[in-house]
């Protein structure tokens, strides 16, 4: 095999603590600091290393404006052998499908690549849709969240670390990849050696080099309407004096904003009964032995088959054990189509591509996980249909979707809307409440079978934790570095007695203490809890994005400088080992029907 041909994607992204609206409520970009998004940092660098490795050469590609060229220099700078900066006023206003259309032009004029680098996901928009999409364009396999990656000729092998699984495969080349923010360091470049680089290492291409497209806001299935700014006005209340009177004042406050409450964990609103002679289908993707992730979905799609008259169809890709169809039913599946030998993501998503053109579908549901991304993103691509990423809420004006999702950190959420036939969404766990389940009844059933395409094995998949635990816990405690994992059964009662989950934050798993599924921050997940209790949390802003949603947060920690208490309602400085005591006391008396 010729030395591999090998391309780093990476995007530009304001800098999040420089982030600032406009009037317009659009987002200020003149005079915002600007950096490379730090999934795509990794993709360099694991570009370069792999290129030395074995001979080949890395070519670092970005799709943006001017001042884009300065993340390609970087790339160049660390080590990269070439540099492509793909920017012409025709590709402004791209959303991730146009994106993907663009890069796959260029990657096909330019190559061919024998593998694709892409981070996970752009930390301001959190989509992950790019890296799948243009998988699918250009035909290849897909792998997501790779954290081991291991070249052996034509073939990688890699250990994935999605949602709550460690997924191992072997993928054949050419392939695109998006990788996890573990799988290596990132690149370090000094701004001296990013101006060194000469102009003749880096290629500008326009709109007028690959010809004619869907490119552009024109070429772009999606828009972006209105947005909200999610401003969070915090206590901030730092307490003082002993420790007991610290702890019992702390348990005041908690009373007074009702904090210990139970967040109700479910709908009022019934599912509603079939439509008769639907026209068309809501269609729900469910992912393979997560069935509280199926009834979320469903319930969604309830409500909104009944506003138009469709019917809600799941779609049900068979992999172990599955959810019982007469269950399915009781949370809003009309219609359950079955899916036998779809091994993986692309088979899934070949088969409703084809499956939505034999048929009307108006909606099409999936959650955001690592699994929902990649069919989602693949369907759209084979489609051409708009699709919204980790929406957060969902309504219908004039009978359309309006998809209100989150971004740059969970500080505004914006209203998407599609222009294409087929509407689609991937929701985010836990934010829609599952409604209370019709009576019992059988959906009707259909089932196929699919030939797997045979480019990625999944050789081991192993479970680590519960996706769903965070997502719709209504206390949660969070543990810093200042806790060793020796330690944390000292935390056990204070979980015991809120019934609370844990969580902690990225340096915490990124020891291997933890399992990723319970990071919390901008590159893990968010919480929406009553409660969110921070133990020797040090309160960056990475970790202070995933707990905006939260009703109230309680921080103890010894520094009475921690940024932590920047972000906190009420705050206890005292060492988390002498207060959590007092605390499991406290909550006993206000918690009685506590175990």
């Amino acid at each position: 095999m010729k030395p591999p041909r090998i391309a780093a994607l990476v995007k530009q992204i304001p800098m999040f603590e420089a982030m600032e609206l406009g009037p317009d409520g659009r987002l200020k970009r003149d005079g915002v600091a600007l950096s490379m998004n730090p999934f795509c940092q990794r993709a360099v660098s694991k570009g370069i290393e792999l290129a030395r490795a074995t001979g080949g050469t890395c070519t670092v590609v970005s799709l943006g404006p001017p001042s884009a060229e300065d993340v390609v220099r970087w790339g160049v700078a660390a080590g990269a052998d070439h540099g492509i900066l793909v920017s012409d006023r025709a590709f402004a206003g791209s959303d991730t499908l146009a994106t993907a259309r663009a890069l796959a032009a260029v990657l096909r004029r330019h190559g061919p690549f024998d593998l694709v680098l892409t981070g996970k996901n752009a930390v301001d928009a959190d989509t992950g849709q790019v890296g799948p999409e243009l998988a699918e364009l250009l035909g290849y396999p897909f792998a997501t969240a790779v954290r081991r990656l291991e070249l052996d000729g034509a073939t990688l092998k890699v250990g994935c670390e999605h949602d709550d699984t460690w997924v191992e495969a072997t993928v054949s080349l050419p392939a695109v990849i998006s990788t996890a923010e573990r799988l290596c360091a990132p690149i370090r470049v000094a701004p001296a050696a990013k101006a060194a680089v000469p102009a003749e290492r880096i290629r500008t291409v326009t709109s007028a080099e690959l010809g004619n497209g869907s490119w552009g806001q024109e070429g772009s299935p999606t828009r972006v309407g209105e947005t909200r700014v999610l401003e969070v006005r915090r206590g901030r209340r730092i307490l003082a004096g002993g420790l007991e009177d610290q702890v019992a004042e702390a348990l005041t406050i908690l009373e007074e904003r009702q904090a210990l409450d139970h967040a109700s964990n479910g709908s009022t609103q019934p599912v509603g009964a079939p439509v008769d002679d639907p026209a068309n289908a809501i269609l729900v993707l469910m992912e393979p032995e997560h069935p509280a992730g199926a009834r979320e979905l469903l319930g969604a799609a309830s409500r909104i088959a009944r506003q138009l008259d469709a019917r809600v169809t799941a779609l049900q890709a068979f992999v172990n054990d599955t959810t019982a169809p007469d269950l399915l039913y009781t949370w809003g599946a009309d219609h359950l189509c079955v899916l036998n030998g779809a091994a993986v993501e692309q088979d899934v998503a070949r088969f409703v591509a084809d499956w939505c053109r034999l048929q009307p579908v108006e909606c099409i549901l999936a959650p955001s996980t690592s699994w929902g991304r990649e069919v989602a993103s693949r369907i759209a691509a084979r489609t051409g249909s708009g699709l919204t990423g980790d929406a957060v809420e969902l309504e219908l004006q004039d009978r359309r979707l309006v998809c209100w999702k989150p971004a740059f950190g969970g500080r505004l959420v914006a209203a998407i809307r599609s222009t294409s036939p087929i509407q689609m969404a991937t929701l985010r766990p836990g934010v829609l409440p599952p409604l209370t389940p019709r009576k019992h009844g059988w959906p009707s059933v259909e089932r196929h079978v699919v030939v797997p395409a045979g480019r990625v094995r999944v050789t081991s998949r192993e479970q680590n934790d519960q996706l769903d635990a965070l997502a719709n816990a209504p206390r949660v405690v969070g543990v810093g570095m200042g806790v060793p994992p020796e330690r944390y059964p000292e935390i056990d009662p204070l979980l015991n007695v809120l019934r609370a989950e844990l969580a902690t934050t990225r340096k915490v798993t990124d020891q291997g203490w933890l399992p990723h599924a319970r990071q919390v921050g901008i590159t893990g997940r968010s919480i929406a809890s009553n409660l969110y209790i921070a133990l020797a949390v040090s309160g960056n802003f990475n970790h202070a994005c995933g707990i905006q949603r939260t009703g109230t947060v309680l921080a103890v920690n010894s520094d009475p400088g921690a940024a932590i208490f920047d972000h906190a309602d009420v705050g206890i400085v005292a060492d988390w080992a002498d207060c959590v005591p007092l605390l499991v006391k406290g909550f006993e008396r206000l918690c009685p029907s506590s175990p």
